[in-house]
């Protein structure tokens, strides 16, 4: 559904050039809700301009539902963004039209007839839960039900592709529950493709299928989260279920171990530590659900020579294990 290939953008500058995308490749599974993750500075802005094709690559190419956004011309790029919808951090509603007329607005930019467009909004508002506020203007509106109108908005030309830039970052944690748990619920309703960037793990944690991590431009780490929360001692497993710093010991070494129940269910995975023996204990440990996947990450306390006979009987109970440095 989306993919990007070699994607490189170059600001110029006067103290010489800013590269902000350098070789990015990744690929978004049709269907997805999908996670961009970084620092400010990491690159996440300019990749939504260049998915939106808002900014032309350096190098690369950005493909989206087949089209090659990179390489169409402006004419063709307006039509092309109809299959993409725009979620805001702030939402950017017109403070001067209803709820109703915000909702239709890209509609009418689209040029389709009013008879049309009431009956659409009159489905988007009902579809987001607000069917009785299309005569309410944004200012008369919570933060979540004005966000709610930045999606139906967003959906209403019928997009393929679902682009939210922190989308939830300045809302409260009870409404930014209810608004990544519609997201994911409209995905599965209207099978579409969702891309959210944010600097928050805990929306990686809540609605994501997949994620990457970009880090100066370029992707650090990417993939299914069963799949980056059990590379043991890597950033995103770190991030995504994070468990205590321990202080160090001379006379003891820490072994973690990570598994996801797509692979270890969590019984087998406690019952092969409780195998190890007296002289390994469990001393930190989280086990969460991400997004639906039962995932846990473990630090076991143990002598010295104990560590490589330990590893070798984690591993192979299917188990990713090291030790921690």
């Amino acid at each position: 559904m989306i993919e990007l290939s070699g994607l490189r953008k170059v600001y110029p500058a006067a103290g010489g050039d800013v590269v902000a995308l350098d070789g990015i490749d990744l690929v978004v599974e049709k269907g997805a809700v999908h996670g961009i993750v970084g620092r400010s500075g990491a690159g996440k802005s300019t990749l939504v301009r260049c998915l939106t094709g808002l900014e032309r690559p350096t190098s690369g190419s950005v493909t989206v539902d087949g089209r090659e956004i990179s390489a169409l011309p402006e004419a063709r790029l307006r039509e092309a963004r109809r299959a993409m919808g725009m979620v805001f951090q702030h939402v950017n509603l017109l403070d001067s039209r209803t709820v109703a007329a915000n909702v239709a607005y890209p509609l009418e930019v689209a040029g389709v007839p009013r008879a049309r467009r009431a009956e659409r909004v009159a489905e988007l508002l009902d579809l987001v839960g607000l069917g009785d506020r299309g005569r309410a203007y944004p200012s008369q509106l919570s933060g979540g039900q004005r966000q709610r109108v930045g999606i139906a908005r967003a959906l209403a030309t019928e997009p393929h592709v679902l682009l939210c830039d922190e989308p939830t970052s300045a809302l409260d944690s009870t409404t930014t529950r209810q608004i990544l748990s519609f997201i994911r619920d409209l995905r599965d309703r209207l099978g579409i493709t969702v891309v959210i960037i944010t600097h928050e793990m805990s929306v990686v944690r809540e609605v994501c299928d997949s994620v990457t991590l970009l880090e100066h431009g370029r992707v650090v780490q990417s993939g299914r989260l069963g799949d980056v929360v059990t590379e043991a001692g890597s950033p995103l497993s770190e991030a995504l279920i994070p468990v205590p710093d321990l202080p160090p010991d001379d006379t003891r070494r820490l072994v973690e171990v990570t598994y996801a129940t797509t692979s270890v269910p969590t019984h087998r995975a406690l019952a092969a530590v409780a195998a190890l023996g007296d002289d390994v204990d469990v001393v930190a440990g989280t086990i969460e659900t991400l997004a639906g996947l039962r995932v846990g990450r473990l630090q076991l306390d143990l002598p010295h020579g104990r560590v490589v006979p330990v590893l070798a009987a984690l591993r192979g109970a299917g188990l990713d294990a090291r030790e921690v440095a």
